[in-house]
């Protein structure tokens, strides 16, 4: 149960289910409600499909190309760092992502489903949480039905974001992606750390 939390949180972290709110927002303003509904499953399904393929064959393409799952770790993990410094310090998801909307980019594949549900830190959470190396069968489906979870908790909220974002308005939506921010900081070390173990441990 500790395992599928764990994995659970850091799904929660690095795909930011609230901070996705204005996002949507912004993308489907003016649209019609059943509009609104298609994009929603849409964006959903469409994130879901990518982070399934990240989880199922992310490790392999690495494998592929020679490259080992500590230096992804490393390298994803330094990436992971510097954007959620962005988040902390600098305009937050909402906000920067928001502004892609404001440049004409008003479509549910982009920013809705990519970056904004599959961020580049789900990607490499779907990776590194299913390491063929690391972890056994049943904490791979853990790991999975965790992130399934999360994406259905996005689906459900951007399906009552009208709601929830008049309730926290964009000042809430700031303070939570920057709470993220510093979760996914310290699972960015982590992720570093570990690869640095496991490289030398080799």
């Amino acid at each position: 149960m500790n395992d599928w939390i764990n994995c659970f949180v850091i799904f929660f972290a690095v795909i930011d289910p609230v901070g996705t709110l204005p996002v949507f927002i912004a993308v489907t303003a003016g649209h019609a409600e059943w509009k609104k509904r298609r994009i929603a499953y849409l964006a959903v399904l469409i994130a879901t499909a990518l982070l399934l393929f990240f989880l199922v064959a992310g490790q392999f393409l690495l494998e592929a190309m020679g490259v080992p799952l500590s230096a992804f770790e490393v390298a994803g993990g330094t990436v992971l760092f510097l954007f959620a410094l962005t988040m902390i310090f600098g305009d937050s998801k909402p906000e920067k992502e928001v502004e892609f909307v404001r440049e004409g980019h008003e479509t549910a594949v982009f920013p809705l489903a990519v970056p904004s549900i599959a961020s580049p830190g789900a990607m490499l959470a779907a990776v590194v949480l299913t390491d063929n190396h690391r972890f056994n069968v049943m904490h791979q489906l853990k790991a999975a039905s965790a992130m399934l979870a999360v994406l259905l908790i996005v689906l459900a909220l951007i399906l009552m974001a009208k709601w929830i974002y008049r309730f926290i308005g964009p000042a809430g939506a700031s303070i939570v992606s920057r709470v993220m921010g510093l979760i996914l900081a310290s699972v960015a070390t982590t992720n570093i750390l570990l690869g640095i173990q496991q490289f030398f441990s080799i």
